[in-house]
């Protein structure tokens, strides 16, 4: 069994945002595999059902991004989960274009916040995860504007299809590995 997690913010005000991505890939999955991730549980939405022929819980943590580890890790203790090989998080990456995704089978926080934080809580960052490039912050923005922001139309256009990309990504990690996935989605984008 997988531990799907895509990160964001609980609220309407957020939907849409930079930081957000994380849930749109859940949402995104969701729809294609007919999962309800509408059941309330270890302070997350969660949903179960198959991608790929494999066994998956995707998760919404509600306790907003800085404390994403807070739900995550209650998931993957209930249901007896190893994060090195069950866990995926997504999350937004601000070091990537929007377009581009990066696939990793485990790295640093790279400053983001609830990647820390669930690094914080498993106690190591050894865990799968697909970044999704939402742009670099200007110069003189302040970082949580910049993430808590919505995209211009043509950002808009090439994170939709990052969001395609990663789901893609998603079920080749399922089904082939994330050697695989690296292998096809770890390229540039040229713009």
């Amino acid at each position: 069994m997988y531990i799907i997690a895509g990160l964001g913010n609980p609220g309407k005000e957020y939907e849409n945002t930079r930081h957000n991505v994380g849930f749109d890939v859940i949402d995104a999955l969701a729809d294609k595999y007919n999962i309800s991730v509408a059941e309330l549980k270890h302070r997350s939405m969660i949903g179960k059902g198959y991608v790929g022929g494999q066994k998956v819980v995707l998760v919404k943590p509600l306790t907003f991004m800085n404390l994403s580890g807070e739900s995550i890790r209650p998931v993957i203790d209930y249901y007896k989960a190893e994060a090195e090989s069950d866990l995926i998080v997504i999350s937004d990456d601000i070091s990537l274009e929007p377009g581009q995704i990066r696939v990793r089978k485990k790295g640093s926080a790279g400053g983001h916040n609830g990647l820390k934080n669930i690094i914080k809580q498993l106690g190591h960052d050894n865990f799968q995860r697909i970044r999704i490039g939402v742009g670099e912050k200007p110069k003189n923005y302040d970082l949580a504007d910049w993430v808590l922001g919505h995209f211009n139309k043509e950002e808009k256009a090439a994170v939709d299809e990052a969001l395609d990309k990663a789901v893609k990504a998603l079920e080749i990690m399922l089904t082939d590995g994330t050697d695989t996935a690296m292998n096809e989605f770890n390229r540039k984008v040229s713009l």
